[in-house]
């Protein structure tokens, strides 16, 4: 669809004080997460009542925080019209569902979510698809650990349910006063959207582009074949709009989308690159590589990660193994159910 093109405005520099002119509010929620404190959730002012973007982790905490954040803008908890979702983690989904649940509040969430929220069963443990994922990678031991994994109480009872409706790629959400176009941005999850208010500049981005840390891709109960492929076509997708304030999941309102995503596209050029060289010293599974590279701003090896950290760390590496292989890079070859990668001839 068309991109309106859009001048940068004066007060980007003071990326609050646009917020605020633009009628949008960005309200921080904690999470049961250690490495991650808390989900943004953007709220915007509109004449058929206040918009949410994301809605947090349904908890009682987290829902209390969230009616005591509208209510100094003079709202309640039921004068909500309609929650966007960005995607269907439960960072982002479950409090839209279990508001609905109270209130009756229209869910929205993007297509592509469909088949990994309609396959979802907590009967399988909370990564089933990853177990196998992990197996061809040749990381048993990880595999064995993360389908043994409890639930956490933070995870047993939260809401999972279809949405009211599905927002469509290309769609625009038109709203009281102004309009946002949607935009489908596979990669962190097959169905992620980002939202975008071109009059206003700026971008909702859920976590397509976040400031302070590289997304996982396809952590998801249907995860899509190829993530790093669609994530990396999706950064390029909005790094060709024009310039937009970054409105992220997690981390503070920066005034440059571009400037993230130059980032992000280096961070995993420098990867790919890390990767094939570890496979031309002989590293033949995407554990083995995994293993022979750092971790974290700390630089840490493989092993001394936790396993839900070392499960995405070696489904990381094959996705970016997988691309080198589309690239002509590398050869793939299965063996015993074991996928192992050499220097392409």
């Amino acid at each position: 669809m068309a991109v309106p093109v859009l001048e940068q405005p004066a007060d980007w520099a003071e990326p609050g004080a646009h917020l605020v002119a633009a009628g949008v509010h960005r309200i921080p929620l904690a999470l049961p997460i250690p490495s991650l404190h808390a989900v943004n959730v953007y709220v915007i002012e509109d004449q058929s009542g206040p918009i949410v973007i994301d809605s947090g982790w349904a908890m009682p905490d987290t829902r209390t925080a969230l009616e005591k954040a509208l209510g100094t803008l003079g709202h309640r908890l039921e004068d909500v019209s309609q929650f966007l979702v960005t995607h269907a983690h439960w960072d982002h989904y479950s409090q839209a569902l279990a508001l609905r649940e109270a209130f009756g509040t229209r869910v929205r969430i993007g297509r592509g979510e469909r088949p990994s929220i309609e396959a979802f069963d907590r009967a399988l443990g909370l990564h089933p698809r990853q177990v196998g994922l992990l197996r061809r990678c040749g990381a048993d031991g990880v595999a064995d650990r993360i389908a043994t994994m409890d639930i956490q109480a933070s995870e047993r009872n939260v809401p999972h349910a279809l949405p009211d409706s599905w927002l469509d790629d290309g769609e625009r959400v038109v709203l009281g006063r102004r309009g946002l176009d949607v935009f489908a941005t596979p990669g962190h999850t097959r169905g992620h959207v980002v939202l975008r208010d071109a009059f206003a500049g700026l971008l909702f981005a859920g976590d397509h582009v976040l400031p302070h840390i590289s997304p996982s891709i396809g952590l998801e109960t249907e995860p899509e074949a190829k993530p790093l492929r669609s994530y990396l076509a999706s950064l390029r997708l909005v790094r060709d709009m024009p310039d937009t304030l970054l409105l992220p999941a997690h981390g503070p309102v920066t005034p440059s989308v571009h400037t993230r995503i130059d980032e992000l596209i280096e961070h995993h050029a420098a990867r790919l690159d890390v990767a094939a060289e570890r496979v031309r010293a002989g590293n033949g599974t995407a554990f083995e590589v995994a293993r022979g590279m750092p971790w974290t701003r700390r630089q840490r090896k493989l092993d001394e990660l936790d396993p839900f950290s070392q499960m995405l760390a070696v489904l990381e590496i094959d996705a970016h193994l997988d691309v080198l292989t589309d690239q002509g890079i590398l050869d793939a070859h299965e063996t015993g159910g074991v996928r192992t990668y050499a220097p392409a001839r």
